[in-house]
């Protein structure tokens, strides 16, 4: 189900139930940017990038964990303007979850009680890469044909998620020289990864 490129990017104050679609900032724990993750991962000029997806590890209250899934290949009714994608997150938010299992709320976007341990080992069969300042240029670095990318968002990632990342990390790359926003380091290793194909 999964694509060949997953991108992981932890949300620690990101609500865990439905939000105001209108303080997507403020009381919805950043959601903002998140959406903005989600948009730079999957949307080209005129059309969707099918081979790609994203999971967003919600932290904040009131029940951590949860993610959301998307996939680019079955994603439907999705805008690439932060409201839109904000309000297919919380319409996978409003859903009763019973177990681990990932449930679709709309073509393409399923949710889960899953948290970075789950899903880590649900990319078992990824090589992992955590995008980090210092890491590797990854003008220098070759990458698998399925590989998953970990970023925190604006607040970076806790010790403790970092240290499970690290453990579990294939290589620890960085896109540049300068600290940049989750979404604005998603348009760099999509761009990156464009050009080694054409």
């Amino acid at each position: 189900m999964l694509p060949p490129k997953i991108f992981v990017v932890v949300g620690n104050k990101a609500k865990t139930e439905p939000f105001n679609l209108n303080d997507l900032p403020g009381s919805a724990g950043r959601m903002d940017i998140l959406c903005r993750c989600v948009a730079q991962t999957l949307f080209i000029s005129h059309g969707i990038r099918r081979d790609s997806g994203i999971i967003l590890i919600l932290k904040g209250e009131p029940n951590p964990p949860k993610s959301i899934l998307v996939l680019g290949s079955k994603v439907k009714y999705m805008s690439p303007d932060e409201r839109n994608i904000g309000g297919l997150i919380r319409k996978a938010l409003e859903l009763k979850l019973r177990n681990l299992d990932w449930v679709e709320s709309t073509p393409g976007i399923y949710v889960s009680k899953k948290g970075l341990k789950e899903i880590i080992e649900e990319l078992k069969n990824y090589e992992k890469v955590y995008l980090k300042e210092n890491g590797e240029d990854i003008r220098k670095v070759k990458f698998g044909e399925r590989v998953a990318f970990f970023m925190g968002d604006h607040l970076g990632l806790s010790k403790e998620d970092e240290e499970l990342i690290c453990s579990k990390a294939n290589k620890i790359v960085s896109v540049g020289p300068i600290s940049l926003q989750a979404d604005q380091c998603i348009v760099i290793v999509q761009n990156e990864l464009d050009r080694r194909i054409r």
